[in-house]
C-alpha cells in the first residue's frame, strides 16, 4: 500500500529528474550559444522557424519594392544572411513528426473553432446566441477489439467479460476478462486477427469523407422541413476534424451550428429564429446519421461493392457558452469544444500504432506485415488498390487506386481539419495576419530608417529556391528549439495569469 511519505517521495524525485533534465538542456543551450559568434543576429533571423523540428532552407533574393513608385528599396540575396539560407517552417500539423509546427496549428485551429463559437477574427459576437451541437460519429464495428471501458463511477471494469465462452472459427476465445488502461498497447487490436474485416474498414475509411457529405446533405433536407414548418429561413454551418481509433479506423467530431439566413445577403450572419432550438438541431443531426448509407463501387473483390453507413454510437450534445469543460447540465461548453477539435487536428495514424511517409512498392514491405493489426490494414489497401490489368489507368487512379495512394494513412485521404464556408474565419487568414505582424515588428535594417516614418506601402517580393531541409547543425537546432520551448512556456504563463485575473 502506497502511503503519503512514499508518494511525497516519488514527487520529489520526479522533481530532481526534472529538474536534472532542464539544467542539462540549459547547459547545452549556452554551449550552443558560445559555439556561434553571431547568435544575437542569427537568433533573429530564424525566429520564425525556431520551433520547428525540420525547418526548410531557401536561397535566392529577397526585394523590398515600394507599391506607389514600383521603387527598389532594398535587394538582399541569402549570402548576406547568417547560414546563407532563409529558414521557413515545414508546416507539418502532426505533433510526431514537428512538436513545434503543429502547436501552431493547434492554436490555429483553436482560434478558428472558437471565432465560431463567440465571435471574432470577422465573426459576429452574435453567434454566441446560435444554437450549437457537438456531434461525434463513428465507424461501424469490423470485428470486436480489446477496449478501455469504465463503469459510471470512471472505475476500469473487464474488457469483454462473457457468461458463457465461445470460440471463433479460428478457435480464439471471443471474451477478455482483463482490465486495460487507457493507455494499454493491446487497445484497439482485435481478439481475433484472422476474423476482422480488414477490407470493409480500409474501404469505409476511403469513404468517410463522402459518407460525411452525404450527411450533411440530409441534414439540411432536415433544416428546410422546420424552415417549412415555421416559415423561417435557416443554415447550417460547421467545422470538423478526423481522428483515428486505436482500432485504426477513423471517427468524426464536429461542431454544427445554425444559422439565420438572409436571402438577399447570402455572407449574412444571423441570430435564426428563437423558436428552433439546439434540440431541434440534435435531432435533425440524429435522423441524417442514421439514415445515410450508400453501397461503394464494383470492386475486383467484391462485386456488389462494400455497404458504407455509419456505426451505432452517435453522440450530438448541444454545447453551452461557458469557461468550464460541463455545466451543471452535463453539456460540453464552448472551452472544451475548442480545445478538444484542436487537440484531435494534430494527431493521426500513430493512435493506431503506425506512422510513416507516404509508401511506395520498395518500401510497402517494411510496414504491410501479416502478423500485426497496422499492418494487416496497410497491406490490405495496398492489395485492394492494386490495378488489375484490364482496368483503365486513370480512372483506376482516380477511384480504387486511392487505397494504395493513401494506405500509410490506412486508407483514410480526406483532410483532418474542414470547415464550411461560413462558420468562422480560415487557417490562411490567421497565417497571413501572423505573417503581416512579424512584418511589422520585425526591425528594420539601418538604411532603411530614413524611410520609416514616411507613409509608404512596401511589397515583398521573393525568389527563392529550394536548398535542403533541415538545421546545419545538433547545436543550431538545440539552440532554434529551446528558445523557442522558453517564448511558448513565456506566453503560457501569460496567458494563466491573465485567465486567473479574470
Amino acid at each position: 500500500m502506497t502511503t503519503a511519505t512514499d508518494a511525497r517521495a516519488t514527487v520529489e524525485s520526479l522533481g530532481a529528474r526534472r529538474r536534472a533534465r532542464d539544467a542539462k538542456t540549459a547547459s547545452l543551450a549556452e554551449l550552443a550559444t558560445a559555439v556561434r559568434a553571431d547568435h544575437n543576429r542569427w537568433m533573429s533571423h530564424v525566429a520564425n522557424a525556431a520551433g520547428c523540428s525540420h525547418p526548410i532552407r531557401l536561397v535566392g533574393t529577397v526585394t523590398r519594392v515600394e507599391a506607389s513608385t514600383g521603387r527598389i528599396t532594398r535587394d538582399t540575396h541569402t549570402t548576406e544572411m547568417p547560414d546563407g539560407v532563409l529558414y521557413t517552417p515545414c508546416g507539418n500539423r502532426r505533433a510526431s513528426v514537428c512538436a513545434g509546427c503543429a502547436e501552431t496549428y493547434r492554436a490555429d485551429t483553436y482560434q478558428l473553432v472558437t471565432a465560431g463559437l463567440v465571435g471574432g477574427k470577422g465573426v459576429p459576437a452574435s453567434v454566441a446566441e446560435h444554437p450549437c451541437v457537438f456531434l461525434t460519429v463513428t465507424a461501424p464495428s469490423f470485428g470486436p477489439v480489446h477496449a478501455h471501458r469504465t463503469d459510471r463511477a470512471g472505475r476500469t471494469i473487464a474488457c469483454r467479460p462473457r457468461r458463457h465462452l465461445e470460440h471463433c472459427p479460428h478457435g480464439v476465445p471471443l471474451a477478455c476478462f482483463d482490465r486495460h488502461d487507457d493507455d494499454a498497447p493491446e487497445l484497439g487490436s482485435p481478439l481475433c486477427l484472422d476474423c476482422y474485416d480488414h477490407p470493409a474498414q480500409a474501404v469505409w475509411n476511403l469513404h468517410a469523407g463522402e459518407l460525411w457529405r452525404r450527411t450533411m446533405i440530409a441534414a439540411r433536407r432536415g433544416i428546410k422541413t422546420l424552415e417549412k414548418r415555421h416559415r423561417i429561413t435557416l443554415r447550417l454551418s460547421y467545422t470538423k476534424v478526423a481522428e483515428f481509433q486505436a482500432r485504426g479506423a477513423v471517427h468524426l467530431h464536429a461542431l454544427v451550428r445554425l444559422d439565420g439566413r438572409d436571402p438577399k445577403d447570402a455572407d449574412a450572419v444571423l441570430v435564426p429564429d428563437a423558436r428552433v432550438g439546439a434540440h431541434h438541431l440534435a435531432t435533425v443531426l440524429r435522423r441524417a446519421v442514421e439514415d445515410t448509407r450508400f453501397a461503394t463501387a464494383p470492386h475486383p473483390a467484391r462485386e456488389a461493392g462494400w455497404p458504407i453507413v455509419w456505426g451505432e454510437q452517435v453522440d450530438p450534445r448541444p454545447v453551452r457558452l461557458s469557461r468550464l469543460d460541463l455545466d451543471d447540465t452535463g453539456e460540453i461548453t464552448t472551452g472544451a469544444v475548442a480545445g478538444y477539435l484542436a487537440k484531435y487536428a494534430t494527431k493521426a495514424t500513430e493512435l493506431a500504432g503506425h506512422a510513416s511517409k507516404r509508401l511506395r512498392p520498395d518500401t510497402v514491405r517494411e510496414y504491410a506485415r501479416l502478423d500485426t493489426h497496422p499492418g494487416r490494414q496497410i497491406d490490405t489497401c495496398w492489395h485492394l488498390g492494386t490495378r488489375p490489368e484490364q482496368a483503365d489507368s486513370q480512372e483506376w487512379a482516380a477511384g480504387w487506386g486511392r487505397l494504395q495512394r493513401w494506405a500509410h494513412m490506412l486508407g483514410f485521404g480526406g483532410h483532418f481539419s474542414t470547415r464550411s464556408r461560413r462558420y468562422s474565419t480560415t487557417l490562411g487568414a490567421l497565417r497571413q495576419a501572423r505573417r503581416d505582424w512579424r512584418r511589422e515588428h520585425a526591425p528594420r535594417p539601418d538604411e532603411d530608417e530614413e524611410l520609416a516614418d514616411e507613409d509608404t506601402t512596401e511589397v515583398i517580393v521573393n525568389s527563392l529556391v529550394f536548398a535542403g531541409i533541415g538545421w546545419h547543425t545538433s547545436a543550431d537546432a538545440l539552440l532554434a528549439n529551446t528558445s523557442a520551448a522558453n517564448a511558448r512556456a513565456r506566453r503560457r504563463a501569460a496567458k494563466e495569469e491573465t485567465d486567473t485575473a479574470a
